[in-house]
């Protein structure tokens, strides 16, 4: 039984050197990222058996996806394979102060926007401890947002536990839009994680994340909601108990996938037995040690965990 398993987009990411901009670059680093796959990674690289799949094309560049998400150890024998579908592409130009990181996308029609849950194998939703995935899957396409629904209904059908992220994205739909579907979604879902501001703007709950968390189970009967709140570090409901948690100082080389690697850390030690506050504790430091890495992907270890928590115990808010 594989103990997580993730599914979503993962595009190729193309990135200029820093410093260079994207209309002038002549050479690009490119890396696999997805949020869904992000979060894989990072449970795998902590000791965990996981998973993902998806629909990508039978290409060069789909393989590239998979062998670089086989690398970290991430098993991938669920994904689909198309033949005449495209892969996903994002471009990043970093930016420092006064000019932002830009981010640019080319998913359009991308193989993972037409799978469907009749091209999928469901049981190792089924028998897994953990199936995950974020709002953004159902934002892609009706079709994707018809199987997000399916696959988590069958996951809780069978006793596996259903994780998702809010994970709004302001490009891909309106507020309205993703409140709609996510709430279509609610009834499937037993974790939730949501960044504060994203529960605020899409759905409507103001006040302090403890009474974003508390609302939001007793609204849906989430048996855990998690609610990120930046620099304030996090805070989860679970059981009528609240806990809180920190941020682990660190200089930040690449925020991209720190949000990912935050779900990762926590599903890791969940897996492993931990309980909800030594869940939070290893989602804080894993995406602390995200921030100082380059890519979308967590490059971690359980040592290197263990050593941020050790060195800061608890976290600092901030």
């Amino acid at each position: 039984m594989t103990a997580l398993v993730t599914f979503g987009e993962t595009m190729l990411r193309l990135s200029p050197p820093r410093g260079e901009r994207l209309e002038t670059a002549r050479e690009f680093e490119v890396q696999a990222g997805g949020a869904e796959s992000n979060v894989a990674v990072a449970a795998a690289r902590l000791g965990r058996d996981a998973a993902w799949f998806s629909k990508l094309p039978d290409s060069p560049l789909g393989r590239r996806v998979v062998g670089e998400l086989r690398s970290h150890g991430v098993g991938t024998d669920a994904v689909v394979w198309s033949d005449d579908e495209r892969q996903g592409v994002y471009y990043l130009e970093h930016g420092v102060a006064p000019r932002p990181t830009n981010v640019v996308y080319d998913r359009t029609d991308a193989a993972v926007t037409t799978l469907s849950v009749a091209e999928l194998d469901l049981d190792p939703v089924r028998e897994a401890a953990v199936c995950y995935t974020s709002g953004i899957t159902p934002a892609l396409s009706e079709t994707l947002r018809e199987t997000t629904t399916d696959v988590l209904a069958a996951a809780q059908d069978a006793g596996t536990t259903t994780a998702f992220d809010l994970n709004y994205r302001s490009k891909l739909w309106s507020p309205e839009a993703a409140a709609a579907a996510y709430r279509d979604l609610f009834d499937s879902i037993d974790v939730l994680f949501a960044a504060q501001r994203d529960a605020e703007l899409v759905l409507g709950r103001d006040g302090d994340a403890e009474s974003v968390a508390r609302g939001l189970a007793a609204d849906y009967d989430f048996e855990t909601v998690v609610v990120t709140c930046g620099a304030d570090g996090s805070l989860a409901f679970s059981d009528g108990d609240v806990y809180e948690q920190g941020v682990y100082e660190a200089e930040t080389h690449d925020a991209i996938g720190t949000g990912d690697a935050f779900v990762g850390g926590y599903l890791a030690k969940h897996l492993d037995g931990g309980d909800v506050a030594e869940s939070l504790r290893w989602a804080a430091a894993t995406a602390s040690f995200k921030r100082t890495i380059d890519g979308d992907i967590a490059v971690v270890t359980p040592e290197d965990i263990e050593r941020v928590i050790a060195d800061e115990g608890d976290g600092i808010s901030r």
